[in-house]
């Protein structure tokens, strides 16, 4: 195994069972609002800390693009870290069961390794670049479909940038005609996972942020699933805007965003 993917590792459970514990003592977790309808609480913060130390512990030079704490240069700006101590915070407020940590290293600009962890099911997801995909150590690979029939797509609604609510609404109800299903789960970084994982058959969302795919993305890849932007290219870690699935289903559902998108969320 790759030694800093140990660490990612290291350093996600660590997280993830500090969030798990959390929520015994569910009238401490602290809720404040740091954008319109973007949550952050005490324990995100906590996390995030935990996170930081296990990494600066052992790679003190290397930078950190964390969620809550921003960029963190290190004397090394070559390797990059990308974390999401919190994947779900919504869901994790309301105690809804379904979040998880996001932990991703890049190295000259290409996503290594990456681990995405669910400490609620104790489910580790892993990847490492050229290596494939794990669930629990276990190979993971993405379902194929011929096309969306009978098809189950995750998403998430664009609640931090409801200008383009229209425009999504457009493409959900295109998309429904021909697939089977939907499910909205919360945590983006879990909905990719499962994508891998074959639990959904696709994924689509926008105006996410790149510690939201870091992760995610590799984790997909590397169980042999497409990941594009809305316009079929690769700059979804800029833009935000994602579509993850087998070949046909991403090309299938690329039809639809296509369709019915603005120019705005095409870019």
């Amino acid at each position: 195994m790759h030694p800093m993917l140990n660490i990612a590792i290291r350093a996600a459970r660590k997280a993830g069972n500090h969030i798990a514990k959390s929520l015994e003592n569910a009238e401490k977790i602290e809720s404040s609002q740091k954008g319109t309808n973007d949550f952050v609480t005490n324990v995100d913060k906590e996390a995030e800390a935990l996170i930081i130390d296990v990494i600066k512990s052992s790679y003190p030079d290397h930078s950190i693009v964390a969620e809550e704490n921003g960029l963190i240069e290190g004397k090394d700006n070559e390797v990059q870290w990308i974390i999401d101590p919190l994947d779900g915070t919504t869901n994790f407020v309301k105690g809804l069961p379904h979040f998880s940590v996001s932990i991703a290293v890049r190295i000259k600009g290409k996503t290594e390794v990456a681990c995405v962890y669910d400490p609620m099911l104790n489910e580790l997801f892993t990847a490492q670049r050229g290596s494939g995909a794990q669930l629990n150590n276990a190979r993971i690979r993405v379902t194929p479909i011929k096309d969306l029939q009978g098809a189950v797509l995750a998403t998430g609604f664009p609640y931090k940038q409801k200008q383009h609510s229209e425009s999504y609404l457009k493409i959900l109800s295109s998309l429904f005609v021909e697939c089977a299903d939907f499910r909205r789960t919360g945590s983006a970084a879990l909905d990719l996972c499962y994508v891998a994982a074959g639990r959904v058959d696709g994924f689509f969302e926008l105006g996410l942020k790149p510690w939201d795919l870091a992760a995610g993305e590799l984790i997909a890849r590397e169980a042999g699933a497409i990941v594009t932007d809305f316009a079929g290219g690769t700059n979804y870690m800029t833009s935000g805007n994602i579509v993850s699935g087998s070949a046909r289903g991403v090309k299938a559902t690329l039809k639809h965003i296509r369709e019915n998108g603005n120019e705005a969320i095409l870019k």
